[in-house]
């Protein structure tokens, strides 16, 4: 093949390129129509804080923390206006900064993972357009003595809960006219991935790496394996996000080709060299597991 001294793009009027490296090491160039290249908003650097919730900590390109007034509860900013547009909301084209990502070469669209883009998933993504990001539980969500969800540090989180259990929970954790919570979809999961990944913070092989390490530890000291408190590891955190894989597989609102929601990451029986961070396992919808709990997201109106 003859080689080029130059290689020169050419496009319309209100067209521009993004380039960004493939999964493979290719280079991929994408022709990006400038009102798609603006749909997601610039506020991402100022996040808004929703009321009756404080700034506690963190910058929001490394963990913008808020806390509920009411019960200590906080929350992660997840910054998507700051992603590169190589996620997916259909399952086929790869060109959304909120939406899912294909990290473990899962062809997920092949074997119908998906995900309606309708209801609380439609409504968060027009609040990502808006204000640039979503909130995401600092924590798995654990009980407070009232039996109401939290998301707070030093606790037992809550597990043997089944996929509708865990999604009542979540919805109800937050529920006014500014803010409501849900269980997160796999659009948000992959989006905090994006983030952990754009940020440079952890490689999503360093983060499986912290959990083959933190699950050996306790499967030395405490035998059998078993979940911790939550926020135990400090090692284990990323972007002022705690226990993201290895504690517990967490429910997601994702689905497989029978319908069976899908639950993310490793678990505290299962080290990171087996299920990474990335990683997707379905589940029945009825059943009761010991090593899934769940987080919650926030959908800002």
């Amino acid at each position: 093949m003859k080689r080029y001294e130059k290689f020169v793009l050419e496009a319309g009027k209100d067209i521009i390129f993004e380039a960004s490296e493939g999964t493979s090491g290719e280079l991929i160039i994408r022709a990006m129509n400038i009102t798609e290249m603006n749909v997601y908003s610039r506020n991402y650097v100022n996040p808004p804080i929703p009321g009756g919730y404080k700034h506690v900590c963190g910058e929001w390109n490394n963990g913008f923390v808020i806390e509920r007034s009411s019960d200590g509860s906080q929350f992660v900013w997840i910054p998507v206006g700051s992603l590169d547009p190589d996620g997916t909301l259909d399952g086929e084209h790869f060109a959304e900064k909120f939406g899912r990502r294909d990290y473990q070469n899962d062809e997920f669209w092949n074997v119908e993972y998906h995900e309606v883009l309708e209801g609380e998933l439609y409504k968060q993504r027009e609040s990502v357009k808006k204000y640039g990001g979503f909130y995401i539980s600092r924590y798995n969500i654990s009980i407070n003595s009232k039996g109401k969800p939290q998301s707070v540090k030093g606790v037992m989180p809550l597990m043997n809960i089944d996929f509708n259990s865990a999604k009542k929970l979540a919805t109800i954790m937050e529920d006014n006219e500014v803010v409501k919570s849900h269980l997160p979809f796999g659009a948000e999961y992959d989006s905090v991935l994006a983030w952990f990944i754009k940020s440079e913070a952890k490689t999503l092989d360093e983060i499986a790496m912290n959990s083959t390490e933190w699950g050996n530890y306790w499967n030395t000291h405490n035998s059998p394996k078993k979940a911790v408190e939550t926020g135990s590891c400090e090692k284990w955190c990323v972007n002022n996000i705690y226990d993201f894989a290895g504690n517990l597989e967490e429910w997601t609102q994702e689905r497989n080709k029978n319908l069976q929601p899908v639950a993310r990451g490793g678990n505290c029986i299962c080290d990171g060299n087996i299920y990474s961070v990335a990683y997707r396992h379905f589940n029945s919808l009825l059943f009761d597991y010991f090593w899934i709990g769940f987080r919650a997201t926030l959908y800002i109106k």
